[in-house]
């Protein structure tokens, strides 16, 4: 008898919708405190995840849900650079799904 396992569901926290994992980004804070992308979903250290569009990071930017999410409080040029990467994580998922 065979088990199915159950596929790990997160919540988003700029727009609340629930998706599977690795269907969202993973911010991550790391142990040694750095906040960072984390596109594997397996760095060590608090996860925040968000809906794969700048919409939903900025929706979850201005109400400061980073800062909850992984207890610490985040600067603008934090988010920026977030935001940055997040991009271009979107932009080279796109044009990899062009080649296909």
């Amino acid at each position: 008898m065979t088990r199915t396992r159950k596929t790990p569901t997160r919540t988003c926290v700029g727009c609340g919708r629930a998706d599977e994992k690795r269907g969202l980004v993973r911010i991550v804070r790391t142990t040694d405190g750095h906040i960072e992308l984390d596109p594997t979903g397996k760095a060590n250290g608090r996860g925040a995840y968000v809906c794969p569009s700048v919409e939903c990071f900025d929706a979850a930017a201005g109400r400061r849900r980073f800062d909850s999410a992984l207890r610490v409080h985040l600067h603008d040029d934090d988010l920026d650079r977030l935001r940055r990467d997040l991009e271009t994580l979107l932009n080279s998922a796109a044009i990899s799904q062009q080649g296909r």
